[in-house]
C-alpha cells in the first residue's frame, strides 16, 4: 500500500479533523453497541442493520449529517473487519478510539479523475466535502486504484495510502538460500556472515528526547505547554520509527532480490513481549527492563517478518519464506507444491549468536556466549 504525504491548508486540515472526528464516533458507537452482547441476549447488530441506524442518526443530527456519509459507513465497515479478524482469532478485539490516536477514514468508489498530477513531485486527491489537496508525488501511483485511506499520526503529519497490491519480487533463479537469526541487540544476523543493526535515534537526538520528557513530566496536565512537549516527543518518535520501516522495507527487499529462499526463525512474539504480573505487594524485579526489552522486539521483528513474507509472496513467490524453530539449518528436498522443505542441519558458514568465527577445536557454549577452545581460553576469530 503505496503512502504519501499529505500537504493540506489550514482550512483542508479542519475539514480533514472533522471526517476524523465522525469516522471516531461512529466507531465508538459500534464497539458500544457489542460491548452490550451477552450470551443470553440477541445478537448484536452487523453491518447492514448499523447502516440503517446510520442513516436514522444522521437525519435526527445535522452535525452529523454535515459529514461524508461514505466516511462514516466505511467506519462501520472497518469495524466489521475488525469483528471477522476477531472471531477468526488473527486480532484482538476492537477497542475504543481515542482523539489523537489512530486517527483517520477511508475513502471508497474513486475513480482515476479523482488523482491528478500538477507537478513533477507534487500530486492532488479529491477528497468528498473537502475538496482538492496535495500530496507529495514520491513514487508512481498504481493503476485501477478504487480506494485510499488518510491517517494522522501523533506528530501532526498527514498521510494518504491509496490500497493497491504490490507486484511479487522475483528471485534470482540461482537456488540461493538464506537463513535470518532476528534478535535486539543484533537486529538480523544472516547465514552469510552479515549482521544487521536497525538505525535508531543519534547521540544528540537521544539527549533532546531525554530533556523534552524531564520538561514533560514537570509541566502541568492540561497546559498548552504540555501539548507542545508532547508533540516535540511524538515528532522525534515518528523519526525514529521512519528510520525504521524504511530499513525493514529496503532489507526486506534485498533479501528478496538476492535469495530464492528465504527462512526465518519462528519466533513466538506474543510469548516474548508478554508484560511480566506485578502488583503493588510484589512489584517484581528487572520490570523496567523487560518493558524495554518487549518495545525493542515488537518494534521491528513483527514487521520485519510481514515485510519479508509479503515482499517474498504472490505469482512467483510462493515457497520462498518459511519459518523454522531455529535459523541454524539448511534447506533439502521438496515438498508439496514445489516448496523446498527446511531441515535442522545447521548452516557451517556462521554461528549466528556470535560475531566471529570459532577455530577448529573450539567448542561453542550456548550459556557463556562465547567461543572458547578446549583449553578454555577465547578463540581468535
Amino acid at each position: 500500500m503505496p503512502r504519501f504525504r499529505l500537504q493540506p491548508t489550514p482550512a483542508q486540515e479542519r475539514a480533514l479533523l472533522e471526517h476524523c472526528a465522525h469516522a471516531r464516533y461512529v466507531w465508538n458507537l459500534a464497539v458500544e453497541q457489542h460491548a452490550h452482547w451477552r450470551p443470553d441476549r440477541r445478537a448484536a447488530p452487523g453491518y447492514t442493520e448499523q447502516c440503517r441506524q446510520l442513516t436514522q442518526a444522521r437525519a435526527a443530527n445535522p452535525w452529523l449529517a454535515a459529514g461524508s456519509v461514505i466516511v462514516q459507513q466505511q467506519a462501520l465497515k472497518d469495524f466489521d473487519q475488525a469483528m471477522a479478524n476477531f472471531f477468526g482469532r488473527t486480532h484482538r478485539r476492537p477497542t475504543w478510539r481515542k482523539r489523537g490516536r489512530s486517527e483517520g477514514f477511508r475513502i471508497v468508489a474513486v475513480t482515476a479523475g479523482d488523482v491528478r498530477r500538477v507537478s513533477r513531485k507534487v500530486g492532488e486527491v479529491r477528497i468528498p466535502k473537502v475538496g482538492w489537496v496535495r500530496f507529495r508525488w514520491s513514487r508512481a501511483i498504481p493503476y485501477g486504484v478504487k480506494s485510499y485511506r488518510v491517517t494522522r499520526d501523533r506528530a501532526g503529519r498527514w498521510h494518504v495510502a491509496f490500497t493497491a497490491v504490490p507486484e511479487p519480487i522475483a528471485g534470482p533463479g540461482t537456488g540461493a538460500v538464506v537463513g535470518v537469526d532476528r534478535g535486539v541487540v543484533i537486529s538480523a544476523a544472516l547465514s552469510t556472515g552479515e549482521l544487521l543493526s536497525v538505525p535508531a535515534l543519534r547521540g544528540a537526538e537521544m539527549a533532546r528526547l531525554l530533556r523534552l520528557k524531564r520538561k514533560l513530566a514537570r509541566a502541568q496536565r492540561g497546559s498548552s505547554r504540555r501539548g507542545k512537549v508532547k508533540t516535540a516527543i511524538a515528532k522525534l518518535m515518528a523519526r525514529e520509527a521512519d528510520r525504521r520501516k524504511d530499513w525493514v522495507e529496503k532489507t526486506s527487499t534485498r533479501l528478496a532480490r538476492e535469495f530464492d529462499v528465504i527462512a526465518v526463525e519462528d519466533l513466538k512474539i506474543a510469548n516474548m513481549t508478554r508484560s511480566a504480573k506485578v502488583t503493588v505487594e510484589a512489584p517484581g524485579r528487572g520490570v523496567r527492563q523487560k518493558t524495554g526489552l518487549n518495545r525493542g522486539t515488537g518494534q521491528w521483528v513483527g514487521p520485519a517478518r510481514d515485510s519479508a513474507g509479503a515482499e517474498g509472496s504472490g505469482a512467483g513467490g510462493e515457497g520462498r519464506f518459511a519459518f523454522h524453530q531455529s535459523a541454524l539449518f539448511g534447506v533439502r528436498g521438496r515438498g508439496s507444491g514445489g516448496a523446498r522443505e527446511p531441515s535442522r542441519l545447521p548452516v557451517p558458514v556462521l554461528w549466528f549468536r556470535l560475531q566471529r568465527r570459532c577455530e577448529r577445536g573450539a567448542e561453542y557454549s550456548n550459556r557463556g556466549r562465547a567461543c572458547r577452545d578446549r583449553t578454555g581460553r577465547p578463540a581468535v576469530g
